[in-house]
């Protein structure tokens, strides 16, 4: 099946994000995407240590605009994350959903792992993710008639035990919609993407953010699309775009079948 994950320079104005994710879902479908996957915070992106006032539930605008965007080109769509608002709570979920064809909300997954870190020694700064987003609990697999899908996020790309969980659920597909810090997806970003196709033997799906978002914020880029050989099947330039991959489901099943590594855990 054809394949697109999408690069967006995403900033905190609601509507003009919300446009651009629009315009690069279209120009994804055009070119013959059967599903498009959007990146972390596609709609709203904070400066640093500022809250969310664009906070809310599934059925708001944000959903509301990626069911509408599903159903109009009649595609799969990864709707990255979203700042999803928690009764009685002044934090958020940091929340991504997956979105039929027919626009229904297939799957929900709230992220586990909060970028909490100290990266001062390596040009960034001090970072809580947890001050204002409520970790998730819970593992998701979508089932979709392309197979199952294991949904994650962002920081959740160093944690393999969060995806050897998934990988046990019979998942082709692993998505990771991402905001990655320039100073660590330098040196980070594409070992571990390709780490994690490689364990997994699965195809990666990995919209990100990239460039200037604010004076304090920027993101590292480079969305990528791996193959479970761990084969880069391609990879975005310094720039918003979408770009595209075609994902031969046979051959992962020959890769399995011939390195059964899945099937020879033991611990």
């Amino acid at each position: 099946m054809r394949v697109a994950v999408v690069q967006m320079t995403s900033t905190d104005d609601l509507p003009g994000n919300l446009a651009a994710a629009r315009q690069l879902v279209a120009e994804a479908a055009e070119a013959g995407a059967e599903w498009v996957a959007l990146p972390e915070m596609f709609a709203y992106l904070r400066r640093e240590g500022n809250r969310f006032p664009c906070a809310q539930g599934l059925d708001g605008e944000i959903v509301g605009n990626l069911r509408g965007m599903a159903a109009r080109h009649r595609i799969w769509l990864l709707g990255g994350s979203f700042p999803e608002a928690v009764p009685g709570d002044e934090r958020v979920y940091n929340t991504s959903v997956l979105i039929s064809p027919q626009g229904d909300v297939e799957a929900t997954y709230r992220k586990i792992h909060l970028f909490d870190v100290d990266l001062s020694e390596h040009g960034g700064g001090r970072l809580r993710e947890s001050a204002s987003i409520a970790a998730g609990e819970e593992l998701v697999v979508a089932r979709t008639p392309f197979g199952g899908v294991g949904l994650s996020i962002c920081y959740d790309l160093r944690f393999p035990e969060l995806y050897r969980a998934l990988s046990k659920e019979d998942v082709r597909f692993l998505t990771v919609p991402s905001a990655f810090a320039r100073e660590t997806g330098k040196d980070h970003w594409e070992v571990l993407l390709r780490a994690r196709a490689v364990e997994n033997q699965c195809f990666v799906l990995a919209p990100a953010q990239w460039g200037e978002h604010a004076p304090d914020r920027a993101s590292y880029g480079r969305a990528m699309i791996v193959d479970p050989w761990g084969l880069v099947l391609a990879v975005a330039p310094d720039r918003p775009c979408t770009i595209l991959a075609d994902c031969d489901l046979a051959q992962q099943d020959r890769i399995r079948a011939a390195l059964p590594a899945l099937k020879h855990r033991r611990l």
